[in-house]
């Protein structure tokens, strides 16, 4: 053993050296995954969805050890305004609907479509279409910030809006 090293506070605190609890995926494959299956299982998310005219709607639906799953519905015209996610990674994907994202260049996501994220990473999302979308956010470790950026479109800040 190296003399030089040594090891503050609890190493068991340092996430990759907790052994991984086998309930709870730990890896981006496993939040895919984790998405995937909720998106087929339509009757553990489908009764839960609420739409609000105002705000986006949304709701955490799981958490575990270093992760949650939030659950969000959008309707046309909402958007979650330029923004990034902090210190969190992350993956989305879409349940229901389609939503367009704008980052780096602009694409439109259906059902099925998966996004993974890595901290720092600007977007904006938004229900450019006329039917109602509902999409799965996993954030690691859980989202605690989401700072708002300049908008492209309108070239002010805009209102910090809540996931």
């Amino acid at each position: 053993m190296n003399s030089d090293v040594e090891i503050a506070g609890d190493p068991l605190a340092v996430q990759h050296l907790m052994p991984s609890d086998p309930g709870h995926p730990a890896t981006v494959s496993g939040y895919a995954g984790l998405l995937r299956g909720l998106a087929a299982d339509r009757s553990a998310w489908a009764p839960l969805v609420r739409y609000d005219p105002e705000p986006r709607w949304y709701h955490r639906l799981r958490s575990g050890p270093g992760y949650e799953v939030w659950l969000l519905s959008w309707l046309p015209g909402q958007g979650s305004g330029r923004h990034d996610h902090g210190p969190s990674s992350g993956v989305f994907g879409l349940l229901q609907g389609e939503l367009t994202e704008h980052g780096a260049g602009s694409r439109t996501l259906r059902p099925g479509a998966l996004r993974v994220f890595g901290p720092g990473y600007v977007h904006e999302v938004v229900n450019d279409g006329l039917e109602p979308a509902v999409s799965a956010h996993v954030y690691a470790p859980g989202l605690t910030s989401m700072p708002m950026h300049c908008s492209a479109r309108e070239g002010r800040p805009r209102e910090a809006l809540a996931r």
